[in-house]
């Protein structure tokens, strides 16, 4: 997504950075990979912690930056699904990384309870 006021990234790991960094984008990415499709209800089922506005907007930036497809289906009520674009699917290893150091932060912080992505 082309946001004209911000500034021009200062390098790829900036640019990196502002397609894919927030709270929410990364783990968006990754369920809809562990998925291959999902819905808008069911990602607002996953994500208690996101409010709707902002899921829907963190959803059209996805979109924009042609991370995911939205796909809409014309019948009554609307129905509308989301899925990972090639260019989205080539991050999975990188947030597969990222849980796997997650993973091993948690343990040597001696979490008690083992969350799951």
């Amino acid at each position: 997504m082309i946001d004209k006021n911000a500034s021009r990234p200062i390098c790829a790991v900036d640019y990196a950075f502002k397609r894919i960094g927030g709270k929410y984008k990364g783990r968006i990415l990754w369920y809809l990979y562990n998925r291959s499709v999902m819905r808008y209800g069911e990602l607002k089922k996953v994500f208690t912690d996101i409010t709707p506005k902002m899921l829907s907007q963190t959803l059209k930036e996805l979109e924009g930056d042609q991370l995911i497809n939205r796909v809409v289906y014309m019948e009554v009520p609307p129905k509308v699904e989301y899925n990972l674009t090639p260019v989205g699917e080539e991050l999975i290893p990188f947030i597969n990384y990222l849980r796997e150091w997650g993973e091993k932060q948690m343990e040597k912080d001696n979490e008690t309870i083992k969350l799951t992505c």
